[in-house]
């Protein structure tokens, strides 16, 4: 059996490796997606190997990618969820958690975030029936300001969740001393920054959760996924309990009677002796994720300081050839940070000669794929127009974001031929409209 493992195995490599594309890059032909996924052979093989084993459920591959993950990104708890958004969701009930006592967050409390990002890092808040409190952002680094966040706190603030834009991170280490300077919660969405550092740290570090997505657009895939990450056990433990239906056992899926005290509990108002594998602490959710996407996770995994280096490399070289182009405000790193680069964004300035939908409809024809940022102004949107909550400030920018802004790739599968082509195609755009 081994053997006929070995040689499946090896077809699996000379499979991938037959149906690679030899074709050249065709420029205006040739389709430049803005984000997407690296694949090769071995992550083919991981996804065949862990179906020959018929690992269909969560298992021993689940947990040993939260083990390698949490110990890459410095954390000592990290649970494997379905999606970044479930992640999200995850992070901000667990702190509603009753056995948080005098921290728990309850509904009305208020949570401090920003109004230009992506839907999933607010709904959570929403959905718990807590209070969204939105403050502006900077363009440029397209993240908001301690100052801007500090403001905001008010008397029923008990959290901050942010997430790092576009794989730029914000003030991360300041943003925690704030936190904890108020006894708040603080949640890292660090689903667009992993492998971002700031301060000489790894981002998603400094909160008492953070959050990871494994989308293929992200900077590792498992095709869907996600993950929180803490440091915090008591949080850790709130986490799993979530995730896994509410129950209060923590034994792994297929075991029974790890606390070697089964039929021992009595909680709630349940029978003394009621078995533990069925009790529930928490109202909770099923959103695990699976060993066939622990496998494409692990393998991702051993190549994630490779995918950091080649974002990085890809975005300064679209920076260095757009440095001086007028007309368009690019991006700029946050200060003290070393970004691991989700997209490159650029928004087109006030009085300019062309309008942003000019220059995508440009872009797209040429076969270049670009993206607006995310939602804009998520209080223009038809979702929020009648959910309770709390603007600090004006959004001016936020709207700014929502008109004028668009994010091109520097994911690694792009070549730098490809992206000489999107910078040499932005050139020629503003300079055609003088």
């Amino acid at each position: 059996m081994s053997d006929r493992r070995a040689l499946l195995l090896d077809e699996v490599r000379k499979f991938h490796q037959d149906g690679q594309p030899n074709q050249p890059f065709i420029p205006g032909v040739t389709e430049i997606w803005p984000s997407g996924a690296l694949l090769d052979a071995e992550d083919r093989v991981a996804l065949v190997e862990a179906a020959l084993d018929m690992r269909i459920a969560a298992g021993p591959l689940a947990r040993r990618f939260e083990s390698e993950f949490a110990r890459k990104l410095h954390r000592r708890k990290a649970h494997l969820t379905n999606s970044g958004s479930s992640a999200n969701l995850l992070a901000v009930s667990a702190l509603t958690s009753d056995l948080l006592e005098d921290r728990q967050l309850r509904p009305g409390d208020e949570v401090v975030t920003v109004a230009a990002g992506f839907p999933t890092t607010v709904n959570p808040i929403l959905q718990n029936g807590l209070v969204p409190v939105f403050v502006d952002i900077d363009l440029g680094t397209y993240n908001t300001t301690v100052e801007r966040v500090a403001a905001a706190i008010g008397p029923k603030t008990r959290a901050i969740i942010l997430a790092h834009t576009l794989g730029n991170p914000y003030p991360a280490r300041e943003m925690a001393e704030l936190a904890d300077a108020h006894d708040l919660f603080f949640v890292e969405d660090n689903c667009d920054a992993v492998g971002s550092t700031y301060d000489g740290a790894l981002t998603g570090t400094f909160g008492d959760l953070s959050t990871v997505s494994f989308y293929p657009a992200h900077h590792l895939t498992m095709g869907e996924g996600g993950c929180v990450l803490t440091s915090n056990l008591a949080l850790a433990r709130i986490v799993e309990s979530l995730r896994d239906w509410g129950r209060d056992c923590w034994c792994p899926p297929g075991e029974s009677n790890t606390c070697l005290k089964r039929f021992k509990y009595q909680l709630g108002t349940l029978p003394q002796g009621y078995d533990h594998k069925y009790i529930y602490s928490h109202v909770g959710y099923n959103l695990k994720a699976t060993d066939l996407q622990a496998a494409l996770g692990l393998t991702q995994l051993a190549k994630l300081d490779e995918f950091t280096a080649l974002r990085r490399r890809n975005w300064r070289r679209l920076r260095e050839r757009l440095d001086g182009v007028p007309h368009l405000l690019l991006p700029e790193a946050t200060e003290n940070s070393e970004p691991s680069w989700f997209g490159f964004v650029i928004t087109v300035e006030p009085g300019a000669p062309f309008s942003r939908s000019e220059l995508v409809a440009f872009l797209e024809d040429r076969r270049i794929g670009t993206r607006q940022l995310f939602a804009g102004n998520l209080t223009r949107h038809p979702a929020y127009l009648n959910q309770h909550y709390r603007v600090v400030g004006d959004l001016t920018n936020s709207d700014i974001v929502t008109e004028q802004t668009l994010w091109v790739g520097v994911y690694p599968a792009l070549t730098d031929e490809m992206i000489d082509y999107v910078g040499t195609s932005i050139v020629e755009f503003v300079a055609d409209r003088g």
